[in-house]
């Protein structure tokens, strides 16, 4: 992988992350443009690095945020810090359990196939647009809410299905206030992130060669930069019930990827 590869996947991975558009379907569409998905190693190496650098950005934007919930654990004081922590766990149970015990299955997927990303992509385009018709409300997360925001997360393991776009959907249209559910969808992936990636490292899936090394680096900074800016982004749009222009883009992208398949 050259380093302008990197520097498209790394621009790619860190708007695509925090924007409702799907980066695991955006990085299948490009691997398979880029000529990326003949080298599985070294393209598994630079997508773990891509989502760690996320991670990252993540954790810098929410980090008085993520400070507050790791005391509010610690503390194990039934304050509102611990059950925001609380639902936070809560919500990571369902995408940890079917990353566990189907991770074979779904690796299967990452494999550019396009008509498989094409049509999920459609399909998040729906629930963005469902989402983007709901009225405004003041309603926080409740328990009951994480566990199915949390099998909204699970079911976004297929590529094409946005995160970010699945997760602030499903909080919105059970009546959560859009920017704690963007909020919410933000600081929930950030666990799963960082511990699908210290996996793939102490499983040696991924070896790091000295002709890798530049591109990593340098893919990992321009996701990094780019996911801080697309964070903050993501969040207006939310508040301000944008969400339907990503929508027609989810729905003209998953059209081609489709079309390109016959």
């Amino acid at each position: 992988m050259d380093v302008i590869n990197a520097i498209v996947l790394g621009i790619v991975q860190g708007l695509t992350e925090f924007l409702p558009v799907s980066s695991s379907g955006h990085l299948e569409i490009f691997k398979v443009l880029l000529g990326e998905e003949k080298m599985p190693s070294e393209s598994l190496l630079m997508t773990v690095a891509l989502h760690f650098a996320t991670a990252l950005s993540t954790i810098v934007i929410f980090k008085k945020e993520i400070k507050s919930l790791l005391v509010g654990l610690i503390d194990f004081k039934k304050n509102e810090s611990f059950w925001f922590s609380f639902k936070i766990v809560i919500s990571m149970i369902p995408a940890a359990c079917v990353g566990f015990f189907f991770e074979s299955e779904l690796e299967k997927l990452f494999s550019g196939n396009l008509l498989i990303v094409g049509t999920m992509l459609i399909v998040t385009g729906a629930l963005l647009l469902l989402a983007d018709k709901s009225k405004p409300t003041e309603k926080k997360v409740s328990i009951k809410s994480s566990v199915l925001i949390g099998f909204a997360q699970a079911v976004a393991l297929i590529p094409g299905i946005s995160r970010s776009g699945a997760t602030i959907s499903a909080a919105v249209l059970l009546g959560i206030d859009k920017e704690n559910a963007a909020k919410f969808s933000f600081l929930m992936v950030v666990p799963l992130i960082i511990g699908k990636v210290c996996k793939d490292l102490i499983s040696g899936d991924v070896q790091l060669s000295d002709e890798s090394a530049i591109p990593l680096l340098v893919g990992f900074i321009f996701a990094f930069l780019t996911g801080l800016y697309a964070c903050k982004w993501m969040i207006a749009l939310v508040k301000n019930s944008k969400l339907k222009y990503f929508s027609i883009y989810c729905f003209i992208i998953g059209t081609i990827s489709i079309l390109t398949t016959f």
